[in-house]
C-alpha cells in the first residue's frame, strides 16, 4: 500500500512527511534554457538510472496525458508550478511505491524527495541522504567548501534540504485558535502554507509546515528544530479536541451530519467534501465515528480529487459529471468489507 494510504502514530494530526534535496551537477550550468542541455542532462540521468536502482523509472512531462500529471500534483508528489512551468521541458524519477519522487530540470537540476505517512522526519532525512549520496558518487554535485551545496535560488544555499510536514488542524480551526498558533511558529523560522505549497491556500484545515533555513545549520538541526514545532502544533491541536470534545452533542452533530451528507449525497464538488471529510477525520480519531476506518477516509480523501478520481474510475468526466461520480466513488469507498 503506497504511503499516503497509510497511517502511524501521529497521523491523527501529522498526516504526512517530505524531505527534499535540491542539487545541482557539476558539469552543467544552472537554469538550463536550451533544448540541447536539457536533453543532455535527461541523457545522462537516464544513461546511469540502473546505477541508481531503487526501482526508479524515468519519465518525461510531455509524455503524461494531464490527468495523470494533476494526480501527481493532488499526491503532492510534485507541485503545480512544475506540473505547468515544465510541462514540455520537465521529468521526474520516480518507483512504484511513490516514495522517491525526483524531479529533473525544476529550479535546479535534481530535486530529491522522499516521503512516509506521519511524522518521520529522522528515518526520511537517511532515506534522502542515501538515495542523494548514492546519485552524487555517479553523477556529481556542484558543492562549495565554504557554502555547501550550491543551487539556483539562494534561499535553498548551504545543505539545500527543505522538510515539510503535512498537519490537519480542525480542533484549532474551530476554537479560532489557528491563526495564533500558525503566527507564533512563524515566529521561530517556520514556513506555513498550503497544502500544495507555496502560494496555494489550506484547504480541509489542511497544512505544510517547513524550515526557512537552509545555510549555517546541519541537516540534523533543521530535523531536529522543525520535529520541535510540530510536536508543539501537535500538542495544541490535541487539546483543542479536548475542548471540543467536552460538547459532546455538538460534536457528534457536527461529524455525523458531515457522515450523513456524504454517504447520502448524490453530487458533490470537490471543495464541499474536504470540508466535509475534515469533520470526519476529526470524527475517527476522536473515536466518534465508528462506521468509517481511517483507511477509508484516506482513500476518500485522495480518490476524489479531480484528477485522481478521474484515475480511480479509468475515465473522464466534465466537472458536472464529475461532481455525480464522486459522490457514487464517496459510497462505493464507505460500503467496501
Amino acid at each position: 500500500m503506497n504511503w499516503y494510504l497509510q497511517s502511524s502514530e501521529n497521523s491523527d494530526v501529522a498526516r504526512s512527511t517530505r524531505i527534499r534535496l535540491s542539487r545541482n551537477l557539476h558539469d552543467f550550468r544552472f537554469n538550463l534554457k536550451t533544448k540541447e542541455e536539457i536533453e543532455a542532462l535527461n541523457n545522462k540521468i537516464k544513461d546511469n538510472l540502473y546505477q541508481i536502482g531503487y526501482g526508479l523509472k524515468f519519465l518525461h512531462l510531455k509524455d503524461m496525458d494531464d490527468i495523470t500529471k494533476m494526480s501527481l500534483v493532488e499526491k503532492n508528489l510534485i507541485s503545480p508550478e512544475f506540473a505547468l512551468r515544465k510541462n514540455e521541458t520537465g521529468s521526474i524519477l520516480i518507483n512504484d511505491e511513490e516514495n522517491i519522487c525526483i524531479l529533473i530540470g525544476n529550479e535546479d537540476h535534481l530535486e530529491i524527495q522522499v516521503f512516509n505517512c506521519g511524522l518521520d522526519l529522522e528515518n526520511m532525512l537517511n532515506l534522502a541522504i542515501e538515495v542523494e549520496e548514492k546519485i552524487g558518487k555517479i553523477l556529481g554535485y556542484s558543492i562549495s567548501k565554504k557554502y555547501g551545496y550550491l543551487t539556483a535560488c539562494p534561499n535553498n544555499v548551504g545543505t539545500g534540504l527543505r522538510a515539510s510536514v503535512m498537519v490537519h488542524l480542525p480542533a484549532l480551526s474551530r476554537t479560532k485558535n489557528t491563526k495564533k498558533v500558525l503566527e507564533a511558529i512563524s515566529s521561530f523560522g517556520i514556513n506555513i502554507r498550503g497544502v500544495y505549497g507555496e502560494n496555494t491556500e489550506s484547504t480541509g484545515d489542511m497544512y505544510q509546515i517547513s524550515n526557512k533555513q537552509t545555510l549555517g545549520i546541519t541537516e540534523k538541526e533543521i530535523i531536529e528544530n522543525l520535529k520541535v514545532i510540530v510536536e508543539k502544533v501537535i500538542k495544541q491541536e490535541r487539546q483543542a479536541r479536548k475542548i471540543l470534545a467536552k460538547d459532546d452533542i455538538s460534536m457528534q452533530d457536527l461529524i455525523y451530519r458531515s457522515y450523513g451528507i456524504l454517504k447520502n449525497c448524490k453530487k458533490i464538488s470537490s471543495e464541499e467534501t474536504r470540508k466535509l471529510l475534515s469533520n470526519i477525520k476529526l470524527g475517527t480519531d476522536l473515536g466518534i465515528l465508528k462506521e468509517l476506518t481511517d483507511l477509508k477516509v484516506q482513500k476518500i480523501y485522495l480518490y476524489t480529487k479531480p484528477a485522481s478520481l478521474q484515475k480511480y474510475v479509468g475515465q473522464q468526466y466534465e466537472p458536472i459529471e464529475r461532481d455525480i461520480k464522486r459522490a457514487q466513488v464517496i459510497q462505493e469507498i464507505m460500503n467496501e468489507k
